[in-house]
């Protein structure tokens, strides 16, 4: 802590200019911005024997994509000084340092950005950072070092290029800042790119430290809720033996999956690269992460046959008015002693300021660049610039909010109000509160955590007609919509693996045909599964089995849901014209049997019989012929009410009938004196016997109707193929009390025939109404059982049966017995029996 301990400065040049380690840029000004850049990708590590001093470390072999960051920031900087409203009358000065991309010289240029004057009050002492912020480094792991060092000086850090989720962890991080995204949302948007096109079985290869393992494990996460399996996931370090990154593309190579995401750093991917040009890996499909997917070094024809096609998100480019021209003013002579512009340029050029040996060009400063392509000058793809260049401004906003620069109330007042002392945390205090647009338009601000907003551009690795590499945008993604819109396709053909025109297929199990799904194979990822056949009323769309819907039933493979068949009794089959024909049959028997008895009705023959209760009788065995045929057909509201009451009436009446029947013959023979039958059996008291009875029947079938009428049922529960289309009784007791009345009627005839069966021989017709009343009872009390566990249709046509059965035993078992009873009735005229008889006549006059 600065108030605990004192403050020792570091001095810059404890390491020699050949180590490369001291700031290899520096200006002076009112206001210092430090900047940490891996401006060398490779560092020596000495051995380390405990017994002679090591060797300093050294970081060689320039990067120019890295130097191309640091004259960014330098361009910034200098166009704020030119500014006449931003920091009026304050100059920025900068200090730079190399990081090298490691973690112990980003901790050796985080102390040389520290080194400031020393002061002492009293007996504490504190000290003021040589610079006020710092932009970078381009490595998460290195920005973990800085953050560590300048956190307990709350000295804000601005990274432009460290993606780690990790580093959004405010406790832990709090005077931390980047321009760029976090890699939660590039690893979620990977994610959904792989299960987008389909990749279920992908392999993985990250960088061995804290942005490739916490990016890549998040990936994974978010994979696996996608539904997506890794079938192998390789690490690896620029700074690894041969051997061990020969081993990792021996693994992608003898892997299944065609699909690999790496999840890499730049100075790793050209390590992995180079090997794999060794073992001759193609084919595969690339799917990389932001720090490579636009790295211009490695769209050349040494990488090209591996890496075309490749697709993987980054940031959006846009274009920095001015940087190209002042990129090509970089040259030697700006700072002839400064040792990193002569390496530059001597890497540049292929050339050396030194004595030339072995027929080297001698370098003489007056090249130009403009000839030269390379990463340096290539402005084509300003992304990590354009976050560099936003971080020196995010920086400039925030100092001239505290130095309250123009807010005198004076329009013409451009002034600040320096204030010689003002702490770091002030800094980080106004950088969370920033909000500017960039003159290209672009918005910058940081939410809660330090990071900008998550919006991604995805690229593909195409050749143009000169067949060079470009990175043409082919979607998008954007983290603040909602979920299921933030992963969008502009419709441009994507160019795959191999040049290919056609989209590779990476999964561990081929997808099941309609009809079967997915099981999961014991001790493999679910996305190794073998497929097993849906089950009847099922469909599958390859993953799983889906029951159709309640109507609908799986057609024969399964493959989609059709409607069910609709199963009723109709006229077109079978069984359904049998029973009409039947049902035709038996009411033209009765109508021809009516016929006759008109023809005859005259006849003593047929007044014997009692003619007006027998027409009645034929009549209503008429009705319950045809009520059969409302039972036949698609069930309709107006059918199913008619089906019921039509029987339940037709029959009451014709029991109806018969009763009065019954006891008129019954009431003729028991009676001594004709004049003491004539009034218990004369037409009007039949007549209102049989009404009364009717009228009841109709009664109760007026109340079922309105309490709680028939309708038509879809039963899908007695046969899960087919629907069952059926009349549901409404009210189950309406149905029996109807059937209970029929049934009482019946009882009561066979009672009274019963009674009657001692009448003389010559009239039996009490015996044959007994014989009919045996019939009928038992056809009903057959149908019972018969009409509740009938499936389906056969439920009605049971139904139909009994009430054929029933008017066919009535038919035959009644009026037969008048073509045999009628001739031996008239002897009975001069027998005992005269006065009988004479009463059958009279009940029937």
């Amino acid at each position: 802590h600065p108030q605990r301990f004192k403050y020792l400065p570091i001095k810059a040049n404890t390491v020699s200019s050949s180590d490369r380690g001291t700031h290899h840029r520096v200006q002076e000004g009112d206001i210092t911005i430090g900047g940490a850049f891996s401006i060398h990708s490779q560092i020596s590590k000495p051995p380390l024997s405990f017994i002679d001093t090591p060797d300093r470390l050294k970081c060689t072999r320039i990067n120019f994509r890295e130097f191309r960051f640091v004259q960014t920031m330098i361009f910034a900087i200098e166009e704020i000084n030119n500014s006449s409203s931003l920091l009026p009358n304050i100059s920025i000065g900068y200090k730079v340092f190399d990081s090298c991309g490691s973690t112990l010289p980003s901790t050796r240029a985080m102390m040389g950005l520290l080194d400031g004057q020393e002061r002492t009050l009293g007996k504490t002492c504190s000290s003021q950072s040589s610079v006020h912020a710092i932009i970078g480094a381009s490595e998460s792991s290195s920005t973990i070092v800085m953050l560590q060092i300048s956190g307990i000086f709350q000295i804000p850090v601005i990274s432009h290029f460290a993606t780690c989720a990790c580093l959004s962890n405010r406790k832990a991080y709090p005077s931390f800042f980047r321009t760029i995204p976090s890699d939660y949302y590039q690893s979620r948007a990977l994610a959904k790119l792989v299960k987008h096109f389909g990749w279920t079985w992908v392999g993985a290869v990250r960088s061995d430290n804290d942005y490739g393992n916490n990016g890549l494990a998040t990936f994974i996460t978010a994979a696996s809720q996608e539904g997506v399996c890794i079938e192998y996931s390789e690490a690896i370090s620029r700074t690894d033996p041969s051997e061990q990154i020969a081993r990792v593309v021996r693994v992608i190579q003898s892997g299944s999956a065609r699909v690999l995401v790496a999840f890499l750093a730049q100075s790793e991917m050209d390590v992995l690269l180079e090997e794999s040009l060794k073992q001759n890996l193609t084919g595969l499909q690339w799917v990389g992460s932001e720090s490579w997917i636009t790295a211009g070094h490695l769209a050349t024809k040494r990488y090209s046959g591996i890496l075309t096609g490749s697709l993987g998100f980054t940031i959006r480019k846009t274009k920095i008015t001015g940087l190209r021209e002042f990129l090509l003013q970089v040259n030697p002579s700006q700072d002839p002693q400064n040792n990193l512009l002569r390496e530059f340029w001597e890497a540049t050029f292929g050339c050396s300021f030194k004595n030339s040996l072995r027929g080297q060009t001698q370098c003489s400063g007056s090249e130009q660049l403009r000839d030269i392509s390379n990463p340096f000058t290539d402005v084509s793809e300003l992304r990590i610039s354009n976050n560099v260049y936003k971080a020196v401004y995010a920086v400039a906003h925030a100092l001239h909010s505290i130095l309250k620069c123009g807010q005198s109330g004076e329009a013409l007042n451009q002034s600040c109000i320096w204030e010689d002392d003002f702490e770091p945390k002030q800094i980080v205090k106004h950088l969370q509160d920033v909000n500017f647009t960039l003159q290209s338009g672009e918005r910058v601000y940081f939410d809660g955590n330090g990071d900008p907003a998550a919006t991604y551009e995805l690229v593909n690795w195409q050749r143009n007609q000169a067949r060079d590499i470009v990175f043409v945008t082919v979607g998008s993604y954007d983290a603040s919509l909602p979920n299921g819109k933030q992963f969008t396709m502009n419709g441009i053909n994507i160019t795959w693996a191999a040049e290919s025109q056609k989209r590779p297929q990476s999964v561990c199990s081929e997808s099941c045909q309609p009809g079967f799904r997915q099981a999961v194979i014991k001790g493999k990822p679910i996305c190794c599964f073998s497929c097993v056949t849906c089950a009847a009323g099922e469909i599958s769309n390859s993953s799983k089995c889906s029951r159709c819907p309640l109507e609908y039933w799986s057609n024969e493979d399964h493959s989609q849901c059709v409607p069910k068949v609709i199963e009723f009794l109709s006229y077109g089959e079978t069984m359904g014209a049998l029973l009409t024909a039947f049902s035709l049959f038996g009411a033209s028997l009765t109508l021809v049997v009516s016929c006759v008895f008109f023809w005859f009705r005259h006849t003593p023959l047929v007044k014997a019989s009692n003619s007006e209760l027998s027409f009645l009788l034929l009549f209503s065995l008429t009705l319950c012929f045809l009520c059969s045929l409302t039972f036949i057909g698609r069930p309709s509201d107006w059918s199913c009410m008619l089906r019921h009451t039509a029987f339940g009436i037709a029959f009451a009446l014709c029991m109806s009938c018969i009763l009065a029947k019954t006891i008129a013959v019954v009431m003729a023979f028991k009676a001594k004196r004709p004049a003491n039958t004539v009034p218990q059996c004369s037409a009007p008291l039949q007549r209102t016997s049989v009404l009364s009875c009717t009228l009841l029947q109709i009664l109760i079938c007026v109340v079922w109707l309105t309490l709680a009428p028939p309708f038509p049922y879809k039963n899908t529960a007695h046969a899960t193929e087919r629907i069952i289309l059926e009349c549901d009784l409404g009210s189950p007791i309406g149905f029996w009390v109807v059937l209970a009345y029929i049934g009482l009627l019946s009882v009561l005839c066979f009672i009274l025939a019963f009674l009657a069966r001692k009448l003389p021989d010559n009239f039996n017709e009490a015996k044959y109404i007994t014989f009919s009343m045996l019939i009928f009872c038992a056809v009903w009390v057959t149908f019972i059982p018969a009409y509740v566990s009938s499936p389906g249709k056969f439920t009605v046509a049971v139904e139909i049966f009994a009430i054929l059965a029933s008017s066919f035993g009535l038919l035959f078992c009644i009026f037969p017995i008048h073509l045999s009873v009628t001739p031996q009735a008239l002897s009975l005229v001069k027998r005992k029996t005269y006065g009988a008889t004479r009463s059958l006549w009279l009940c029937d006059s």
